[in-house]
């Protein structure tokens, strides 16, 4: 992937919501609008997961590895999309498919996440997503987002009217 771009934590922060320690994406390595982005998340032993995740044999949670694809394709979607999210814009994790683990991350780990976007339809982008550790595959995952919508949740029902089956009144 030729480098058309890079980000470094400043920039992340400006275009995602999280912060520590749920921040997982140190730096954007390249960014190709509207195609990939390669990015890496530097493990560390003083992650707090860690103390819990295992005491005898430190491992990052898998859901965290597929977190951090997930805000990696929420960069690409922000990107490609020309956004500059504000307090009331940003992309929800809604679906992930074929997730696979492939070998535990341990503290010392630089993780590279690597995102190519198949497709973005109706307002759902589809990634897949790779984590690798010294150019070997970690993690991987079909990965989908939407931005977030405003405006009311249910339609409420003229008066007289029972709402329908399922909704609240």
């Amino acid at each position: 992937m030729a480098e058309l771009g890079r980000m470094e934590i400043e920039a992340i922060m400006q275009q995602l919501p999280h912060r520590y320690p749920m921040l997982l994406v140190d730096r954007v390595l390249a960014i190709e609008p509207g195609k990939s982005l390669h990015a890496l998340k530097n493990v560390t032993f003083n992650e707090p997961f860690f103390t819990g995740h295992f005491p005898h044999r430190p491992v990052m949670p898998g859901v965290l590895i597929i977190e951090a694809l997930a805000q990696a394709c929420g960069l690409l979607a922000f990107r490609t999309a020309d956004v500059v999210p504000d307090k009331d814009t940003r992309f929800y994790f809604v679906a992930i498919d074929k997730a696979r683990f492939r070998k535990p991350v341990q503290p010392g780990d630089q993780l590279i996440l690597k995102v190519t976007l198949l497709r973005a339809f109706k307002g759902i982008w589809k990634f897949q997503g790779l984590a690798e550790v010294e150019g070997r595959e970690v993690a991987s995952a079909e990965i989908m987002v939407a931005p977030e919508t405003k405006g009311p949740q249910t339609k409420t029902p003229p008066t007289g009217e029972a709402p329908p089956a399922g909704e609240a009144g």
